[in-house]
């Protein structure tokens, strides 16, 4: 089992903690990340794209000219897609971009991402975080006895009001609590702050 540091708001170390190795010890599998952010960023899209066709745009109701004897090709409508103002053809229509992974994927690519943090020294456990009022300067002055001075990630077990209202205004950082985990989260932050019972929760769920 990955033994990693446990410390205080204070950035004091308080102990140790071992982390399970069916969640934060296994080999991180790259192809599942790659599928995993894939699928997330496509679900954020909003897919609202939209164009007029032919049946769309105003106008083009009355035949331009008659079929025959003018000496100009025929025409049924001034909206074809062949004339200024027409319909498009074959434009983007709103759908969704949104698919789902299998859920043994799915759960392969959080514990890979877990432990990727865990390897590459970038998972910081603290015994507990909280606050008596939200206060952006308290959260910062915990990230300064840290050490932590560049994008991180802040996993408690339950959502917390103080804290998420405290790390809300901080360029780069980003609260959610552990049910609330996800892949591209992990990847894009440089360092995971986690707290000692969401570690639980975590490895409850995951392992």
């Amino acid at each position: 089992m990955p033994k990693v540091t446990l410390f205080n708001q204070a950035g004091s170390q308080v102990g140790e903690i071992e982390l399970a190795d069916a969640v934060f010890g296994i080999e991180p599998n790259e192809f599942v990340l790659a599928d995993a952010v894939i699928a997330q960023q496509a679900s954020r899209r909003a897919g609202t794209h939209a164009v007029k066709n032919r049946s769309a745009v105003r106008g083009g109701g009355r035949k331009p000219w008659k079929q025959k004897g003018t000496g100009r090709a025929r025409q049924g409508s001034i909206r074809s897609p062949q004339w200024v103002g027409g319909g498009v053809v074959f434009g983007p229509t709103p759908r969704s971009y949104s698919y789902k992974l299998p859920k043994k994927v799915r759960r392969l690519a959080i514990k890979s991402a877990l432990s990727s943090k865990v390897q590459n020294e970038e998972i910081l456990v603290l015994d507990s975080l909280a606050f008596d009022v939200p206060k952006t300067k308290e959260m910062i002055q915990v990230l300064g006895n840290l050490k932590v001075d560049n994008k991180v990630l802040i996993v408690t077990g339950e959502y917390n009001d103080a804290v998420a209202l405290s790390a809300r205004n901080i360029p780069g950082v980003k609260f959610v609590p552990a049910n609330g985990i996800n892949v591209l989260d992990v990847l894009h932050h440089d360092k995971l702050l986690i707290t000692q019972d969401a570690v639980a929760k975590v490895e409850e769920v995951l392992a």
